[in-house]
């Protein structure tokens, strides 16, 4: 097992893996490492998800692996899960095709914060991203610590949010462009989830701010302690509700990830949020990801 010196993020691992960390709070990079095969040795692959939880996102290059062992890798984790809109490989069902290519119209789902798919009751573990085909430039993705984003919050926001639910929508984001009917067949297909606004991480205890753009709004928050006036409810509550939601876009929270042909990005989807940046049209760009399931957040 590996041995930590020091405080948790300035630390010197004894590690299988040279690990550089990227920011002060989230993202390193790994070297001295095959994902084919972590996919097939059980000490390699525990300590990937110790660091996993350790770093929230991990950053390797030249990972020249197939899509099998892409996929065998990401079901260490867990079962894979599909996408309703996304396009799986016909050979490896779970591993989700992200093409934007000069045939296909510019898409805007993707350059917002968020988490994936937090419109499943379940939403995702994690994910693990590799880039098949990659722009000249631009064509980065951000990821940000919810964490810290929590954490940072005024104690008396803290105190607001506290119990706080909300609904997240797939209706309102990947239906909105739908013909009605096609949209609300997608929405009895996944009905709005509903998710603490606050959740805390099953494997880590950290507390996470849990809304970003797929939420639509709070479900619990007109009661006698919120709302005095109407005023207080609309806007009020939508007005906290884009304060929350505009966290993820502090720099100080953030690490940002310069993508090579082969390179991997292996995420905590349950303490992030990330934003593909969409500066590259029309150039082609071709990702390929393997989605885990998750749990109900608490």
């Amino acid at each position: 097992m590996p041995v930590t010196i020091g405080t948790p993020r300035r630390t010197r691992t004894v590690s299988p893996f040279r690990v550089e960390p990227l920011t002060a709070t989230i993202g390193a990079e790994l070297f001295d490492v095959d994902l084919g095969e972590v996919s097939r040795d059980d000490a390699l692959f525990a300590e990937l998800r110790s660091l996993l939880l350790r770093h929230k996102v991990l950053f390797l290059r030249e990972q020249d692996f197939t899509r099998a062992e892409h996929v065998a890798l990401a079901e260490r984790f867990g079962p894979l899960e599909d996408h309703p809109v996304a396009g799986s490989d016909p050979d490896h069902p779970g591993l989700v095709r992200i093409y934007k290519d000069v045939d296909s119209a510019p898409e805007h789902y993707e350059n917002a914060y968020h988490c994936d798919a937090t419109w499943r009751t379940n939403p995702p573990m994690g994910s693990v991203l590799r880039a098949v085909e990659i722009p000249p430039i631009g064509g980065d993705t951000i990821w940000v610590d919810m964490a810290q984003a929590y954490a940072r919050l005024p104690q008396s926001v803290k105190d607001r949010i506290d119990g706080l639910r909300a609904r997240h929508s797939i209706e309102a984001s990947f239906g909105a462009n739908m013909p009605a009917e096609a949209r609300r067949a997608l929405h009895e297909r996944f009905p709005d989830a509903e998710h603490p606004v606050v959740r805390t991480h099953p494997e880590t205890g950290e507390k996470m701010l849990f809304v970003n753009a797929f939420t639509t709004h709070f479900v619990n928050y007109h009661t006698p302690d919120n709302v005095r006036f109407g005023i207080d409810y609309a806007p009020g509550a939508g007005d906290l509700l884009r304060y929350l939601i505009s966290q993820a876009a502090i720099p100080e929270y953030q690490v940002r990830w310069r993508w090579t042909r082969n390179s991997v990005a292996i995420w905590d989807n349950r303490s992030t949020q990330h934003y593909a940046v969409q500066d590259y049209w029309p150039a082609v760009r071709k990702m390929e990801r393997a989605g885990i399931v998750g749990d109900a957040p608490f």
